[in-house]
């Protein structure tokens, strides 16, 4: 049976379980938003922490609350983190606009404990809160939370995968194979010409991201309730970000305007726009990959994907490819987070945005699923496909349209009407062509040579 205590807020009493280290407010959010059963992301939550140890440093050094005090709050951050801490952060995402009951609910747990280790009560307002408001602390969260996942999982993990897929073209660029433009035969192309599309798109994705970091990197901490500072001291937001540039390694600074940071999420709506990028990118390779591995028998069998599970319940020995298939739906949900995200951001009324929590969890999922997939598609799919030559070289030796070379010899028209008669007959083009033209077999041999086709002239020497 559930033991409770009785806590008491400005509203009133109400009941908390006698083992919970939050208290009033964290309460009324779990009674009030029944909605999901999901809370806020760990990775959210361990950016509030330590923007909590961090203001606390700040505050301690300003000498706006003592100088143990600020050590008794430092030193419960680290123990919260330094556990499974998400117990005790059970609010709903679905909460409060502005992240309020999130944000209480961290101070509660941090006043509980600091108040253990401080021995006199330490106040989840006045102490824990100082110098701070919802409204400042949730975006800075978002911001901080981004950051780190940007730097230290999404970025590492995207190179990872440019790295792989470019070792893995230079091992497979002496195989040609038949390019294709609506699905359709085409000129051929070598393997490695396809493999280092995928690892372009990947490094531009890279590259744009990166530019984005200082934004996400500036800070609304210090612009309290609506962005004129209220409350907090004039060199606490130099301080926290010099605090929580220390506690990351990554260099955090104020907003220019604490106004913008804190009415609007553009910077995170900007962000989740270029994770969507990247995931239309991971999408385009999955689909390559899974066309490419299609049959083995009745489809295109390029490739061979690793085989990692059995693909069917009931049709033994079929093998899917599970990797891509799980790429293309990571994707397709950060594709949507950021639909949800950008309505979230139109959501800045005045001095507020006020989907801060939706903000939150679709960003911060976005960055881990990818992070995730990234190094799954680089390590299980391509590093480890083999290649199936048999099955290149029967398609590029039927290939009508090779005959795309001899058009500035024989014409556009005469060539389509050998590539037609090829169709028709179902034989190699240069056997057609041979009928078709004066040209000798050996100069046809060199002119439809499929690898010399694959070669741009415009970069010969």
């Amino acid at each position: 049976m559930t033991r409770f205590r009785i806590e008491k807020d400005s509203m009133g009493e109400l009941n908390v379980p006698a083992d919970a280290l939050y208290g009033a407010q964290t309460q009324r959010a779990i009674n009030n938003f029944p909605v999901s059963g999901q809370p806020l992301p760990a990775t959210f939550i361990r950016a509030l922490l330590l923007a909590k140890r961090a203001a606390a440093r700040a505050n301690g050094e300003l000498e706006q609350i003592p100088e143990k005090m600020a050590d008794a709050i430092c030193h419960s951050v680290d123990e919260l983190l330094a556990s499974d801490y998400m117990p005790h952060f059970p609010v709903d995402v679905f909460q409060t606009g502005s992240g309020t009951s999130t944000n209480m609910n961290a101070n509660e747990v941090l006043a509980t404990l600091a108040s253990r280790h401080y021995g006199q009560a330490v106040s989840a307002n006045d102490h824990i809160n100082c110098g701070q408001s919802s409204n400042d602390v949730i975006p800075s969260s978002i911001h901080i939370s981004a950051a780190i996942a940007l730097a230290e999982e999404l970025l590492p993990a995207l190179q990872h995968l440019v790295s792989v897929t470019r070792h893995k073209a230079s091992q497979v660029h002496d195989y040609v194979k038949t390019g294709r433009t609506h699905l359709m035969d085409a000129m051929p192309v070598r393997m490695s010409q396809s493999l280092t599309t995928w690892a372009d798109q990947i490094e531009h994705n890279i590259l744009h991201l990166k530019q984005l970091q200082p934004s996400i990197q500036s800070l609304a901490q210090g612009g309290t309730a609506v962005g004129t500072g209220i409350n907090a001291h004039a060199a606490f937001a130099s301080s926290f970000a010099k605090a929580i540039s220390a506690q990351t390694g990554l260099t955090f600074r104020p907003a220019d305007n604490f106004f913008t940071h804190i009415g609007s999420q553009d910077t995170a709506v900007a962000l989740s726009g270029q994770l969507k990028t990247t995931a239309v990118s991971i999408m385009k390779i999955a689909n390559d990959l899974r066309w490419m591995n299609s049959g083995p028998l009745a489809g295109l069998g390029e490739i061979e994907l690793e085989a990692l599970q059995p693909g069917s319940s009931i049709m033994p020995g079929k093998v899917n490819p599970v990797i891509p298939e799980a790429a293309a739906m990571v994707a397709a949900q950060v594709i949507g987070n950021d639909t949800t995200l950008t309505v979230a951001g139109q959501s800045g009324n005045f001095e507020l945005n006020v989907m801060l929590p939706l903000v939150a969890k679709n960003l911060l999922e976005s960055l881990t699923l990818l992070s995730n997939v990234s190094r799954l598609l680089a390590d299980k799919a391509i590093a480890t496909f083999t290649v199936r030559e048999d099955k290149l070289n029967e398609a590029l030796a039927r290939n009508p349209i090779l005959v795309t070379a001899l058009n500035p010899i024989i014409g556009y028209l005469k060539a389509a009407d050998i590539a037609k008669q090829a169709y028709r007959e179902n034989r190699p083009i240069i056997d057609v062509a041979a009928e078709n033209t004066d040209l000798g077999r050996g100069e046809l041999e060199r002119l439809l040579n499929p690898a010399s086709l694959t070669e741009n002239p415009s970069e010969s020497p």
